[in-house]
């Protein structure tokens, strides 16, 4: 199902799962990768649904050419706000506000978006965070008084080379409840069921990022990640 995004700044396209029952149910506000909110975002924003979220994909790319906004979208997550996080916002007090939602919300990114959902684990009115191989915030104090935060890499990502172990280090470090695992056998954008990352990042997406789908890897991680966020948003 489509839906619209009310934001500051106009209408925002995006993508809306709904589980089937009547609810209520938890929110989850996906935020996609890096190549837009494509057939495997909505693919993971049904399996979600499926598992009894009421789940909105904001499409950050939808508001004008899209470089532009994958230029913007980047700046906004190097300053730590912006439109971008704005979007996301907008997203999160929609589900707030859906009389379908129990009013508790999480977050749940992919790739880019896993450098969102990090950050925004730190911020107010958020009840839990999902980071898949996301980048780690350069100040770790963003993460002081975070939501539990459960976290999926892959060993042979060698954009995020340590990033599994130093996010450990720094939930742990701060008390926050948390779930991160490294798969060995992984790479990047391994929950993906496809692989449709576009021809001209071939060489970087199989010799440093060893990306694609990896369906051992990704059954157990979605299993963890279903389980936290059933413990944490309830449902």
């Amino acid at each position: 199902m489509v839906a619209g995004t009310p934001t500051r700044v106009g209408e925002l396209a995006a993508y809306l799962a709904t589980p089937s029952g009547d609810g209520p149910w938890p929110g989850v506000v996906l935020v996609h990768e890096a190549f837009g909110l494509d057939d495997n975002m909505r693919a993971h924003a049904d399996r979600l649904a499926a598992a009894g979220f009421l789940v909105l994909a904001p499409d950050l790319f939808s508001r004008g050419r899209r470089v532009a906004c994958l230029r913007a979208t980047f700046a906004a997550l190097s300053r730590g706000s912006g439109p971008a996080f704005d979007d996301i916002e907008a997203a999160r007090q929609q589900l707030v506000d859906d009389p379908r939602s129990t009013g508790q919300v999480g977050v749940i990114g992919f790739c880019m978006g896993g450098a969102f959902a990090l950050a925004l684990a730190g911020r107010p009115g958020w009840s839990a965070s999902a980071v898949n191989y996301g980048m780690l915030p350069s100040d770790p104090s963003a993460l002081d008084g975070a939501c539990p935060v459960v976290a999926s890499y892959g060993g042979r990502d060698l954009s995020l080379r340590g990033a599994a172990a130093k996010l450990e280090e720094v939930l742990a470090a701060r008390g926050v409840a948390h779930d991160v695992v490294e798969y060995p056998r992984a790479g990047h954008s391994f929950l993906n069921p496809e692989d449709l990352a576009p021809w001209y990042i071939a060489p970087l997406a199989r010799f440093v990022l060893h990306a694609g789908p990896e369906p051992e890897s990704a059954r157990d991680a979605w299993a963890r990640i279903e389980a936290f966020l059933r413990e944490h948003l309830g449902g």
